[in-house]
């Protein structure tokens, strides 16, 4: 695609970046094949064609429009379109170039700023986040229905963590703002796993929110403020060989924390440790092995809830590559996995997404749960904390995470 980008809209390196993200792009328009937002609205302003049209109409000097905007905005940002993609093109990465420059250009209305910064202050502060929740627990019962539905409801699973001898290994463990929160089962059933395959998580002060929250919404030094406060955490425990790898057990996470190395390639103080510390970052479905499960579960009670729908988080199988990690694992633990239709399309979470872009978000967990449910399924598995929030609030099936089916088959549950 030709593209005489106008000097001044973005930071020369970011211009030169996105010049050839467009350049690369062919117009093709394979992309919308598997659009999520454009599956749901059939225009081809909410697909990722037509949206690189726009981004460059900005980036060329063309005016910005609140119209424009909210198209951009209804991207999902679940990379489906760059795996499908024949010529490469990044266009998530294009668009996070691009959105700072369109908040500016098109400034939101007083209430979406705040209500933004809202959700940017609140809900990766476990601190104001924890007490918000636990109150929306308390008031559930008489909440009305649409604000009852997105208070998740307590879990009564619970796990515990039983070494056996010194740990062969040490992991630093990104607990997840929401993750540890709203669902904390999900960490003990790592740590319990994880201690029976002979690795330690550690908890380290000074970690928080990984920075999606952030760098969904276009505040990218906020973004950045929260990779730097995990570094300053983690990478004085790698350099001291205290952990070897950062774990997470939110694929979501992952793909945000092994993109720090990128969003912080231009600090000078940073740079080199940003580096290190996304080398280090090891995804759950990364950390763990067929092998390891099916010796574990061997001693375990083995699968209870044996027909399992798998739900491949965007972030699983469009941005970090991992399809079919997780399908093998719980095959090794003897659970067994129902057809998915399109196990490609996106449940409609994108993080903040469910809040900012309820009509399009429902509309697609509706379809999920379509190709999810069926009559033989006992239990819904997913690999990230928003998917299994969003997918809870319509679900007929419990949603777990897969961590928690693999802990129950190894025997790793209390009580």
């Amino acid at each position: 695609m030709r593209a005489l980008l106008q000097d001044g809209v973005l930071p020369p390196r970011d211009q030169a970046e996105a010049e050839a993200i467009l350049r690369a792009c062919v117009h093709c328009g394979f992309c919308n094949a598997t659009c999520p937002s454009y599956q749901i609205l059939g225009d081809e302003r909410d697909g990722p064609r037509g949206r690189i049209y726009l981004m460059k109409h900005m980036l060329e000097g063309g005016v910005m429009s609140d119209l424009t905007r909210q198209h951009l905005d209804r991207c999902l940002g679940c990379r489906a379109c760059e795996t499908t993609c024949p010529s490469g093109v990044q266009y998530t990465r294009l668009l996070e170039l691009t959105r700072p420059a369109v908040d500016e250009r098109a400034p939101r209305p007083m209430f979406q700023r705040l209500l933004r910064w809202a959700l940017r202050t609140i809900i990766p502060r476990p601190a104001l986040f924890s007490p918000l929740l636990g109150l929306g627990r308390l008031l559930r019962p008489v909440l009305p229905y649409f604000l009852r539905r997105v208070v998740p409801a307590r879990t009564a699973a619970h796990y515990r963590a039983a070494p056996v001898g010194m740990p062969r290994e040490r992991a630093g463990l990104l607990p997840g703002c929401v993750q540890d929160t709203a669902a904390p089962q999900i960490n003990e059933a790592a740590a319990a796993l994880l201690a029976r395959m002979g690795i330690a998580l550690l908890r380290q002060g000074g970690t928080g929110c990984c920075g999606a929250m952030a760098l969904h919404m276009g505040a990218m030094e906020e973004a950045r403020q929260a990779a730097r406060r995990n570094i300053d955490a983690w990478f004085p425990l790698l350099e001291r060989d205290e952990i070897t790898h950062v774990f997470s057990a939110s694929s979501g996470c992952s793909q945000v924390l092994k993109d720090y190395g990128h969003l912080l390639r231009d600090d000078a103080v940073y740079a080199q440790r940003a580096q290190r510390v996304a080398e280090a970052v090891r995804d759950a479905s990364e950390f763990v092995s067929a092998e390891a499960v099916s010796k574990l579960v061997a001693k375990g009670p083995g699968a209870q809830d044996r027909r399992v729908a798998w739900q491949c988080p965007c972030s699983l199988q469009h941005g970090l590559k991992g399809q079919g990690r997780v399908e093998a694992l719980l095959l090794a633990a003897g659970y067994t996995l129902t057809p998915v239709r399109e196990s490609h399309l996106c449940c409609g979470s994108a993080g903040t997404y469910s809040l900012l872009q309820p009509t399009v978000s429902e509309a697609l967990l509706h379809r999920k749960l379509a190709g999810l449910e069926s009559p033989e399924v006992s239990v819904i598995a997913t690999a990230n904390i928003g998917c299994q929030l969003h997918l809870a609030k319509a679900s007929e099936r419990p949603v777990r995470h897969w961590l928690e089916l693999l802990a129950d088959a190894a025997g790793c549950r209390a009580g």
